[in-house]
């Protein structure tokens, strides 16, 4: 037991080093954060909150690529990169590159739920072997499992729907709000404890599908913050 907490403290310390030296190696200084507008909430009280989440999963995409802004921000410092993003959310699979802001790659990555591959990294950033598996995580934190289960329990407030879905090592929250039932946050806690959240923010119908033009991605067991911002339409 205590050899597991000595492993887990190197692991911590690992990913807190890259965190670190990719903020200040590879990225630019740029805007403290960006703002998103706040979704209207309307009354929940005479919706079904299976209905919800049904209408919900009718209209979001499954498959789709998208060039975005990114700020990073960690340790009190600001950064900024751009994204291009190509979700399959059907057989969850990714791939990601990131560029500075003069437009130089600094890294790309593809991955699944069995692993990630690295396919390029500047020479900064190629000896760390965490850098696929943190970028990994917040993909799939961010635009994957998107859904309750249908039993998941719900607690029913007049602006919101909360549910809860258990996992092996915590539980997710899913509140649901608007006009539409849309999404607006994901919640995960471990020993009652948030570890991260991801909240959207102004969605929009394009190509018959709502897309948050906004996202907001919070670790707080690290402590840093990814704010995404949607550039023009998704991707052909």
């Amino acid at each position: 037991m205590q050899h597991h907490g000595i492993v887990k403290k190197e692991s911590d310390e690992t990913v807190k080093k890259y965190i670190l030296l990719f903020v200040i190696t590879v990225l630019n200084f740029g805007c403290a954060t960006i703002p998103f507008q706040e979704t209207t909430l309307v009354s929940l009280e005479t919706s079904d909150p299976l209905s919800v989440v049904e209408h919900f999963k009718e209209n979001i995409p499954v498959n789709f690529q998208l060039l975005t802004t990114v700020v990073f921000e960690y340790n009190g410092r600001t950064f900024t990169g751009i994204g291009a993003i190509d979700i399959d959310s059907k057989n969850r699979t990714f791939k990601v590159a990131c560029l500075n802001p003069m437009g130089v790659k600094l890294f790309e990555i593809s991955g699944n739920d069995l692993g990630v591959m690295t396919t390029y990294a500047v020479a900064a950033l190629a000896k760390y072997e965490e850098l696929g598996a943190t970028v990994g995580n917040d993909i799939r934190r961010i635009y994957f499992d998107l859904l309750p289960s249908q039993n998941a329990p719900v607690w029913k407030r007049k602006y919101q729907f909360v549910y809860q879905q258990f996992t092996r090592s915590g539980y997710m929250e899913y509140v649901f709000a608007g006009r539409e039932g849309d999404l607006m946050e994901k919640r995960y806690y471990e020993d009652h404890l948030l570890m991260w959240c991801v909240s959207y923010y102004e969605y929009q119908l394009q190509q018959g599908k709502r897309f948050p033009q906004g996202i907001i991605f919070d670790n707080y067991q690290y402590g840093y913050r990814l704010t995404v911002r949607q550039k023009g339409k998704p991707l052909e």
